[in-house]
């Protein structure tokens, strides 16, 4: 590993410098997105290749040179891709996404300490799997954009069906679980795609209504996928997805002085809130396609003693994906700034304690498990 210390550059700059990174990212996040949906879109293909162009030009603005290299061969494929000359695949979105973690990392790491570690010879192999993709040698791209994201997140197993179906069954890796990039699952029908993007951008200016929400979908979707490939996937990804969405989407029709009232609130102020719970359901209501997800919806706030609401339902009525849900959301609750009195944002780590302390009665004890398991790998890894 090698060591980068910056010039002395302005605190401003720098927060300046990550907070349009942050933006360019959630950016290529929503185009990877559409992507899926619109591989050929041409309009959003010149959009990522900005993106990327920005964010070198920034680091090159400020001498933050170890990234260079690697943003600059990230840019060239995606030139390739903007001019027609290569085809878009999943593997790509993966590649660029996971270069853009390690950005964002290094120049955290430079706002925190002034220094940031570098692994300069994993970035020259990144550089050389990335320089061998052109026009020329198409069978060889998603070989070469395997390998690339295999050497920046060893974790995942991303070969293909053919090649896991041939592979002797020693040789055959152990399906790892990683915590995914986006909340819309990749392996669903279009059609599906598209409902769920079209439920995310539907909660956007919902989740901006109040000060406390923004971002709060996205990272749901994204921890319940996580903690449900622990549990072996027994929730549907695409359900799960659009009730992670949708489930406080009658927040919006409440009062914006009762959403941030800091006192306790009173019996008819709680039975108004607790509403939501149709409003958001009903939302789904005439689409078939997404019963599942409305049930969770609809049970999301439901405790395994039956003291929940609005039906009063016991464990073995409550679908999972209601189960899993309602640990997320008071997860998220717990580390996230919020009106009331008296709360406190958590560090993850005692988010978790704390939810384990109160688990008894409230959540299934079968999928705390499972939230568990998945939030000790996380954490870890942190």
């Amino acid at each position: 590993m090698q060591t980068f210390k910056h010039e002395d550059l302005e605190d401003d700059i720098l927060n300046d410098l990550l907070e349009e990174i942050n933006e360019l990212y959630e950016a290529s996040e929503q185009t990877l997105i559409e992507l899926e949906l619109r591989p050929e879109d041409n309009e959003l293909q010149r959009s990522l290749f900005r993106s990327i162009h920005t964010i070198k030009g920034d680091l090159g603005l400020v001498s933050f040179t170890p990234m260079i290299p690697l943003l600059q061969h990230v840019e060239d494929l995606l030139d390739f891709l903007r001019k027609g000359q290569i085809k878009y695949t999943s593997t790509m979105s993966d590649l660029v996404l996971l270069t853009m973690d390690r950005v964002k990392v290094f120049v955290e790491s430079c706002i925190r300490s002034g220094s940031a570690e570098y692994d300069a010879e994993l970035y020259g192999h990144l550089v050389n799997h990335i320089s061998k993709i052109s026009p020329d040698n198409s069978t060889d791209h998603e070989k070469l954009l395997t390998e690339a994201v295999l050497l920046l997140d060893p974790s995942l197993d991303i070969s293909s069906p053919e090649e896991a179906a041939q592979a002797p069954e020693a040789a055959k890796p152990k399906t790892s679980v990683t915590l995914a990039n986006t909340g819309i699952p990749k392996d669903i029908s279009k059609e599906k795609q598209v409902d769920i993007l079209f439920f995310r951008e539907l909660m956007k200016p919902i989740e901006r209504r109040s000060m406390y929400w923004e971002g709060r979908g996205d990272r749901i979707a994204k921890l319940a996928f996580f903690v449900n490939k622990v549990a072996g996937t027994p929730i549907d990804e695409d359900q799960l997805a659009v009730a992670c969405y949708v489930h406080d989407f009658g927040m919006a029709f409440m009062p914006l002085k009762l959403l941030h009232k800091q006192g306790k609130l009173d019996n008819n102020e709680f039975n108004l809130m607790r509403s939501h719970v149709y409003k958001s359901s009903r939302l789904l209501e005439h689409l078939d396609q997404w019963n599942e997800a409305r049930k969770i919806v609809m049970q999301h706030h439901e405790r395994v003693d039956g003291t929940g609401y609005p039906l009063g339902l016991k464990e073995a009525d409550i679908c999972d994906g209601a189960k899993l849900l309602a640990i997320l959301d008071t997860f998220d609750a717990l580390t996230h700034t919020r009106a009331h009195t008296g709360h406190e944002k958590r560090p993850k780590k005692k988010a978790v304690l704390e939810i384990n302390k109160v688990a008894e009665g409230q959540f299934s004890k079968e999928w705390m498990q499972h939230f568990n398991r998945a939030m000790a790998s996380l954490l870890t890894k942190a």
